[in-house]
């Protein structure tokens, strides 16, 4: 695959905003995480998480990353299992909280 294309087409899900596959607002992509070795897409960094989700686990922190295999479906947003409506701790699915 074209490496320059590629580029693009991760930088371009940086700004899109999150939803679960039910609708509901998880945040907006500030920037991926990525396997150098492969490149390969492994999660998104999300900027100002919906609190409702995720509780005080985000309180105070600049915000989250989730695993890229949740992701369904990408388009103008970004859809996501709706795996993040049942968490109750970011620990219990392999995510993690940045602080």
């Amino acid at each position: 695959m074209d490496q320059e294309r590629t580029s693009q087409e991760i930088t371009s899900l940086v700004g899109r905003e999150v939803y679960s596959t039910n609708g509901v607002f998880v945040g907006e992509i500030e920037d991926i995480k990525l396997d150098l070795g492969t490149e390969i897409v492994t999660g998104l960094a999300l900027r100002e998480p919906n609190e409702e989700l995720f509780g005080g686990q985000v309180r105070g922190t600049r915000g989250i990353l989730i695993p890229y295999r949740w992701v369904r479906a990408v388009g103008d947003v970004v859809l996501v299992n709706d795996v993040v409506e049942r968490l109750e701790t970011p620990e219990e699915e392999g995510e993690e909280v940045v602080a």
